[in-house]
C-alpha cells in the first residue's frame, strides 16, 4: 500500500513537471524579442546605480562597460554606493574624472548605531536618493554590460511605459564542472523568468539588470517594509511595484541587453548565493510562483525518496531512472532554446550528465534556504 501511494505520488509529480516544462516552452516561444524602432532618438535620464562591496578587482571593467555606452552621455550618470568596503574599491572608482560617475559611502547615509541587515537594499536606495534620473537601472559591480544596453532599456520604457524593467543576465564560464553547472542552472532560470513573465506565472527579476521608474519606487515608498530581509532587493521590491501598478512589468528579451557576469568561485560560496536567493522562498505572496516552486521541489526530493527506499525495493530504483529520464527530456527542449538565445549552445553536451548534481543542489539550497541562514559578502546573515 506504501509503495503504491509512493509510486502514484511520483507519477503526479511527474506529470505536472511535464505539463510546467511545456508551459516555459510556450512562454519563451511567445516571449518575443524587442527591436528598436528604425529611427529613434532618446530622452530619458537615466541612473545607473551599482553596490559594491570589496570588489576593486572588478569595478573598473564594469564602469569600464558603462561609459562605453551608445547612449547620449548627457542623459545617463553612475552612482556606484561603497558598502563598507574593505579593499581599495573606491580608490578605483575615483579614478574615473568622467563627470558621469560617482561615488558615495553608504555609511555617510546611515544613523549612528542603526541595525542594518538588508545592506544592498540600504546601498541602492542611498544610490538612488542621490540620482537625478527618471528611469533607475540596477546591476552589481562584477558586471559587464553591452554598449547598447542603456539604448534599449530607455526604447522599452519610452515605448511601452512600464513601471519596471525586468532583462537578462548570463555567467561567463569555462569548462570546469563547477562553472558549466553555474552556467546551466543559471540559464536555466532566465529563461524561466521570461517564460513566466509571458505567461503570467509570477514575476522574477534578477538586481544585475533591472530598472525601474524612479517616481513609482518614491510613490510606494521604496524598501519601507522590507528593510529586515537581507535579500529580495529585487524581487520584493518587484512585488511592492506590481501591487501598486500591476501589469507594469515589461520583460526586455533582446540580446543587446545580456548582462554578463562570473559565477562564483567555488562549490562553497555557490551553496551559500543559492541559499540567499532561496531564503526568499518564504516571502513569496504570489500564489502562483508558490505552488510552481513546491512542485519544482517535491518532484526534485521524490529522487532522494526513490533512492533511499530502494534499498527495501529495488522496483523504486527503476521508477527513480524513468523520472531522471522524463525531467532531461523534458528540460532539454527547454534550454535547446533559452541557449540559442544566449549563444551557448555549445554547453548543451554537459546538460545530461549534471542532472543528478542538480537534484541533490535544489532539495539541499531549498532546505536551508528556508530553514537557516548564510554567510555572504563576509557576513553572517540571517
Amino acid at each position: 500500500m506504501i509503495m503504491l501511494l509512493t509510486i502514484s505520488i511520483c507519477m503526479l509529480l511527474t506529470a505536472g513537471y511535464i505539463l510546467l516544462m511545456l508551459a516555459y516552452i510556450k512562454g519563451w516561444t511567445q516571449q518575443k524579442d524587442f527591436r528598436l524602432p528604425p529611427v529613434y532618438a532618446p530622452y530619458t535620464k537615466i541612473s545607473v546605480i551599482i553596490p559594491a562591496r570589496n570588489e576593486a578587482s572588478n569595478i573598473g571593467a564594469c564602469l569600464e562597460s558603462i561609459l562605453a555606452q551608445k547612449y547620449p552621455h548627457e542623459l545617463y550618470e553612475i552612482i556606484v554606493v561603497n558598502d563598507h568596503s574593505e579593499d581599495n574599491t573606491v580608490e578605483v572608482v575615483q579614478e574615473y574624472t568622467d563627470k558621469n560617475v560617482r561615488c558615495i559611502s553608504l555609511a555617510d547615509h546611515l544613523y549612528i548605531g542603526q541595525q542594518v541587515n538588508a545592506f544592498k537594499k540600504a546601498a541602492i536606495a542611498a544610490g538612488i536618493s542621490n540620482s537625478n534620473g527618471a528611469l533607475i537601472v540596477t546591476t552589481d559591480a562584477d558586471c559587464v554590460v553591452p554598449n547598447a544596453w542603456l539604448m534599449h532599456i530607455a526604447a522599452c520604457f519610452e515605448i511601452e511605459c512600464p513601471s519596471m524593467i525586468v532583462a537578462p543576465v548570463i555567467y561567463y564560464s569555462n569548462h570546469s564542472i563547477l562553472q558549466l553547472f553555474q552556467l546551466i542552472d543559471f540559464m536555466s532560470m532566465q529563461g524561466i523568468t521570461a517564460a513566466a513573465h509571458k505567461l503570467h506565472l509570477g514575476n522574477m527579476s534578477n538586481g544585475a539588470n533591472l530598472a525601474f521608474r524612479k517616481s513609482a519606487y518614491e510613490f510606494i515608498g521604496g524598501y519601507e517594509g522590507m528593510e529586515h530581509l537581507a535579500s529580495g532587493d529585487d524581487y520584493l521590491l518587484m512585488t511592492k511595484i506590481n501591487k501598486f501598478y500591476p501589469g507594469s512589468i515589461s520583460y526586455l528579451k533582446s540580446p543587446n541587453v545580456i548582462v554578463s557576469t562570473s559565477p562564483q568561485p567555488s562549490w562553497g560560496s555557490f551553496l551559500q548565493q543559492r541559499i540567499r536567493w532561496a531564503s526568499k522562498s518564504g516571502k513569496y505572496k504570489d500564489i502562483r510562483l508558490t505552488l510552481i516552486l513546491i512542485l519544482v521541489y517535491l518532484f526534485n526530493a521524490s529522487f532522494l525518496v526513490l533512492t533511499i527506499g530502494g534499498f527495501f525495493n529495488s522496483a523504486l530504483w527503476y521508477i527513480a531512472g524513468l523520472m531522471l529520464l522524463v525531467k532531461i527530456l523534458a528540460e532539454y527542449v527547454f534550454i535547446i532554446l533559452v541557449a540559442r538565445f544566449f549563444r551557448r549552445e555549445w554547453v548543451l553536451m554537459y546538460f545530461p550528465f549534471l542532472q543528478p548534481l542538480h537534484i541533490l543542489y535544489i532539495v539541499v539550497a531549498g532546505f536551508l534556504g528556508f530553514a537557516g541562514g548564510y554567510k555572504w559578502k563576509g557576513r553572517n546573515v540571517k
